[in-house]
């Protein structure tokens, strides 16, 4: 007998009914029911837009104004938005009507997804375990290399970032997402980000069960130097340690190769991905580890379910994730990554020799960061100075700001108290939005030098004292 009520029985939900009516209070919203601190950070930097609609590397907002998305929810939507071909292979797994979660089976898609991210490692002496995000994913690590080696401390480089949960937050550099949240997971340790000698300096002490790094950090946008993780792994296995590499923003083309690792010529024994391997719909992560280390976790059947995550394997995710994977290759994403990435790694490199506020242009692929700098000018040294001075890194919040505002892009700031933009564009970014964006700062820079607009409008446009209340 069927449980369900025929169709004719109830009402079904109209999400479209629902945003017509109510979709205007999105501000109201979030301020009485979610973070009160997000609505009033928007609205001092002029982000407060009435987004309504998305399509591959655009926003749209309720007024029909066009945003090219340069910043692609930290990563996530490398397919750009709401790419047909997930969206079909989604609804397709809703019309098979497939068992969802039986928790106490092995699901094919799931077994499927797994062999399809092995099959992108060196070699497929390697096994899956599925998560619901990167934080959670860095979690796995942790308990794994604890339990593989049987130590206790874990290092990780300065400026990390690893994710919000308490574990993964063990595990970051960054002070303002550590402050006031109390003790933290023990035998973490951090070292300077490129430093071998004092990665060796932990590893000898003899308790270290992995180094965990980003290939290259989100925060800054800061790239291991060559050889550094090669070395690293060298090291680590000299002395017993595992080395993790958490992919989760650099993983799937974001680099120009499927994997940052790759171009390091390097065998991890643990590897983070999520992000990306969403499709922008399903949220979904992994972690990829040696055989070797899954098997001393799970080593006999009473230990079957010693590490688990209840929405992991679910139906959608690893269509998601298997859909994102079909249509890297189908569509030759990855290549494209590195190309345009190239060309507008050049095209920046342009506006250094152009503006002398610019000091380095760094990244790989579609992961790039422009760092700013006190300019030699006696001018735009003083109004540099006194801007710093009022908080570092305020200068690239008046980038970010006149270019999401006159120009229609939107881009982050790398990190607290960094003058470094970092742009983190779909993979399907075309050649003429690449020349966009090279275009749209050389204008927003050229008019911050010709004018006094370091000094006068940080009140106006900013509203400097809101955003330390703020944060």
């Amino acid at each position: 007998m069927n449980a369900n009520p025929a169709p004719d029985e109830f009402e079904p939900f109209d999400v479209r009914a629902l945003l017509a009516q109510r979709g205007k209070e999105a501000f109201a919203l979030h301020e009485r029911y979610l973070n009160p601190q997000m609505p009033r950070v928007l609205r001092t930097i002029g982000f407060d837009a009435d987004y309504v609609r998305a399509e591959g590397a655009y926003l749209f907002d309720r007024d029909g104004r066009r945003y090219l998305d340069f910043l692609s929810g930290f990563g996530v939507f490398a397919l750009g938005r709401c790419h047909p071909g997930i969206e079909q292979a989604l609804r397709d797994a809703i019309d098979c009507a497939l068992p969802n979660l039986v928790q106490m089976e092995c699901a094919p898609l799931s077994g499927l997804l797994a062999e399809a991210l092995v099959g992108r490692m060196p070699n497929d002496a390697y096994r899956c375990f599925f998560t619901s995000s990167g934080a959670e994913s860095v979690e796995t690590v942790i308990k794994y290399a604890r339990c593989a080696t049987r130590r206790s401390r874990i290092l990780f480089a300065d400026h990390a970032f690893h994710g919000l949960t308490m574990g993964a937050l063990s595990l970051n550099g960054a002070r303002e997402f550590r402050d006031r949240f109390g003790t933290f997971l023990p035998g973490c340790q951090s070292v300077p980000f490129g430093n071998l000698d004092a990665l060796q300096r932990e590893l000898e002490a003899g308790d270290v069960a992995a180094f965990v790094v980003e290939p290259i950090q989100g925060k800054g946008v800061f790239v291991a130097p060559e050889g550094y993780l090669r070395a690293a792994a060298d090291l680590c296995h000299r002395h017993g340690a595992l080395l993790a590499i958490d992919e989760v923003q650099t993983g799937l083309g974001r680099t120009g190769t499927f994997f940052a690792f790759e171009q390091s010529d390097v065998e991890p024994d643990l590897v983070t991905v999520a992000k990306a391997l969403s499709g922008g719909y399903v949220p979904v992560g992994a972690v990829i580890a040696k055989s070797e280390v899954v098997e001393r976790v799970f080593d006999k059947m009473d230990r079957a379910v010693v590490h688990s995550s209840t929405f992991g394997q679910n139906v959608l995710a690893m269509t998601a994730g298997l859909a994102t994977l079909h249509t890297l290759d189908a569509e030759s994403i990855v290549e494209r990554a590195s190309t345009i990435g190239a060309a507008l790694l050049s095209g920046l490199e342009g506006l250094k020799k152009r503006h002398e506020l610019v000091h380095e242009v760094r990244g790989r692929g579609l992961m790039i960061g422009i760092e700013f700098s006190r300019p030699r000018s006696m001018r735009l040294r003083a109004q540099w100075t006194l801007l710093e001075s009022m908080r570092t890194g305020l200068f690239t919040q008046m980038v970010i700001v006149p270019l999401f505002r006159d120009h229609g892009i939107l881009t982050q700031v790398a990190g607290d108290h960094q003058n470094v933009l970092k742009i983190l564009p779909p993979l399907i970014t075309t050649e003429e939005q690449a020349e966009q964006f090279v275009d749209a700062l050389d204008d927003v820079l050229g008019d911050l030098e010709r004018s006094l607009g370091l000094l006068f409008g940080v009140g106006r446009s900013l509203a400097l004292p809101a955003i330390r209340a703020g944060r």
